[in-house]
């Protein structure tokens, strides 16, 4: 399947690993994992800085393959989960910088064009969201 809103047909992805243990060198505990991530979340990381510091400094690749449990629905079950999701509040966050924009220079076009294009993602997001129960139906 080709990309949104450009031409690009690319595949080019890194693979999960098949093993779905940990590995054998790790020797950190499901509860000292799950205390970490809860730790860094009221820090204020974002899920994906939180996969990115377990990998980095801890040598943990997978949360799952560890705790037996997704790093979000960790969070969720802690209550330390995003309000809005982590992909929608990035668009949400790249539109209103390209309207930022859009007040100081008027006549650039492309912008005004790109600026159709992410409210338009916003949209698709948005509706799979409200579909899906993890936005409230009347959120706007």
């Amino acid at each position: 399947m080709g990309r949104m809103h450009s031409t690009g047909k690319g595949i080019s992805k890194s693979s999960i690993p098949y093993k779905r243990t940990p590995p054998a060198w790790l020797k950190t505990s499901s509860e000292e994992v799950t205390e970490h991530v809860c730790r860094l979340a009221k820090k204020g990381l974002t899920p994906s800085q939180i996969g990115v510091v377990l990998r980095d400094s801890n040598g943990i690749t997978l949360v799952k393959s560890v705790t037996g449990n997704q790093l979000l629905r960790i969070l969720k079950a802690n209550g330390l989960a995003p309000a809005l999701p982590e992909d929608l509040y990035h668009l949400i966050k790249k539109a209103v910088a390209v309207r930022k924009h859009l007040e100081k220079s008027r006549k650039d076009k492309d912008a005004k064009f790109r600026l159709i294009l992410i409210e338009s993602r916003i949209y698709r997001l948005a509706r799979y969201y409200k579909k899906s129960k993890q936005l409230p139906a009347n959120w706007k």
